[in-house]
């Protein structure tokens, strides 16, 4: 084998190791209380709240500093405050970076041909031509170092980007986040379903008419695949 050769296959082979390199979020446990870990072959175990301990969540999409930038913003969207835990708890970051990773962030639903408008209508959606992964990866940039800024320079930071589509796209998805069903990544604990007392997708309350006619009835919330206590693939998860 020439010197070229084996050069060129050094190469190839740092270049295949660095796509390959695996990211992940480390969170202190005590900071959200508990969250799903979905692992590679989409098996879920859930994690304690343990204040000494951290733990590290496998990431499809963003990059460790990303992820970091992401949690940040979404929990200045959705606080937590006195009324109760916000995108942070919800575990909105992971169940962004579940979406961006499968079939919607590369747009494989979208209508994505010519001609593209950068200011469309609001009734006619989004019309550019950058898919969301590429929304968010430019977008990102602009919130360089955004997690190490106090509280009220991040809020002025979000201030600056609010008429862009990247922070309609990232306001829109942590809302989706807080309130999505749990197998999506996203709603840890149904801690957003608990914030509005909605009791997740029942399939009937006949049962419940008669035993408490006239009081009022607030279910403990549960989750598709509680409700159906069978597993359900997540759209993400979906080939394309």
């Amino acid at each position: 084998m020439t010197q070229m050769n084996w050069t060129s296959r050094l190469v190839a082979h740092a270049r295949l190791r660095r796509v390959r390199r695996r990211h992940f979020l480390v969170m202190s446990a005590a900071s959200i209380g508990g969250v799903l870990v979905y692992s590679l072959d989409h098996k879920v175990s859930r994690l304690v709240a343990q204040p000494t301990k951290t733990f590290k969540i496998p990431l499809r999409f963003f990059t460790e500093r990303e992820a970091l930038i992401v949690a940040a913003a979404a929990s200045r969207i959705i606080p937590s405050d006195e009324s109760g835990p916000g995108a942070r708890e919800a575990g909105v970051v992971i169940y962004i970076d579940r979406q961006l990773a499968g079939p919607w962030g590369r747009d494989a639903r979208r209508y994505t041909h010519m001609p593209f408008a950068d200011s469309a209508a609001p009734e006619f959606g989004y019309q550019g031509a950058a898919s969301p992964q590429r929304i968010y990866r430019e977008g990102l940039k602009q919130l360089s170092g955004f997690d190490r800024l106090p509280l009220s320079e991040q809020d002025a930071r979000l201030v600056e980007i609010e008429q862009g589509v990247f922070f309609d796209l990232l306001r829109r998805n942590t809302i989706e986040g807080t309130f999505c069903d749990p197998l999506h990544g996203g709603n840890v604990d149904m801690v957003g379903w608990q914030l509005i007392g909605f009791p997740g997708p029942r399939m009937s309350n006949a049962a419940e008419i008669d035993k408490y006619r006239g009081e009022e009835f607030r279910p403990k919330p549960a989750s598709l695949t509680q409700m159906t206590r069978k597993p359900h693939r997540p759209s993400e998860d979906e080939a394309t």
